[in-house]
């Protein structure tokens, strides 16, 4: 977006209607598993991915919405342990953060201070996204918000 670079390109996950025969775990297990390793901290999609490697009790789940019908961020709204802050927007508040310090000490380096412009843009443009529904209708993107805000969570 922000870029001269194009997008990557990578292979495409295969269509699929059903789990694997090979991985026959019970949807309350995945839904304990998701649930538990939220509480230990991790973000929705390194609960994905911890659910691809490592798997429930051993046996690993290639896709937790064919297992379960349901996306990892729903399972954690249904049992209230979802991030109060969505994980692509939080993402992004880090990065304006620490640019934002960065430029505080090295106030000459140009080529992060577009960076940083960049970022804002993106956290503003989805902010505007989530605002009404996750976000307050009132929030407005500046440093001081988005310090407060992580520093809540």
């Amino acid at each position: 977006m922000h870029t001269r670079r194009r997008g990557s390109s990578g292979s495409d996950r295969p269509a699929a209607d059903e789990p694997p025969e090979w991985s026959d775990v019970d949807t309350d297990a995945i839904e304990e598993r998701v649930v538990e390793l939220a509480e230990q901290g991790h973000d929705p999609s390194v609960i994905g991915l911890k659910l691809r490697d490592e798997g429930v009790q051993g046996v690993p789940v290639p896709d937790v919405k064919l297992a379960t019908g349901k996306k990892v961020t729903e399972i954690l709204e249904e049992n209230d342990a979802r991030s109060e802050i969505p994980e692509d927007l939080r993402n992004l508040l880090e990065r304006a953060v620490r640019l934002h310090e960065h430029m505080e000490e090295h106030p000459g380096d140009h080529q992060n201070k577009l960076a940083l412009q960049n970022t804002e843009s993106k956290v503003r443009r989805l902010a505007s996204y989530y605002r009404g529904d996750v976000l307050d209708s009132e929030f407005d993107y500046t440093y001081e918000t988005a310090r407060e805000l992580l520093d809540r969570e």
